[in-house]
């Protein structure tokens, strides 16, 4: 009867390993899925991450948008006379004797 009562703990010790393993694995996925990095704690650090870009995103295509339209002034072609006297006039300190220069503070 000893015997039996040693055989049975050999042969359950296997699984009862294996369920702990099985348990130790369902607790770390379930730890990574509330902690982790793409987990609940980080879900709204990403939602204010992405505000942040967006806002970012919108000014630099807002700027974007300002520099292709001073190009398209710009080409070669067909240069707008305005936007082309007053690059000469700001980068090179080309002025008319009849001109008053109003500097004003940016």
């Amino acid at each position: 009867m000893a015997r039996k009562r040693l055989d049975n703990r050999r042969f359950r010790l296997p699984a009862r390993r294996s369920e702990a393993a099985a348990l130790i694995a369902l607790l770390a996925m379930a730890g990574l899925a509330i902690a982790g990095p793409s987990g609940l704690f980080a879900w709204s650090e990403n939602l204010r991450m992405r505000d942040v870009r967006e806002t970012r995103l919108a000014k630099l295509q807002i700027e974007r948008d300002h520099l292709r339209n001073r190009v398209e002034l710009l080409d070669p072609a067909q240069a707008d006379p305005d936007l082309a006297g007053e690059l000469v006039r700001s980068q090179m300190g080309v002025v008319h004797p009849d001109e008053v220069v109003v500097k004003l503070a940016d």
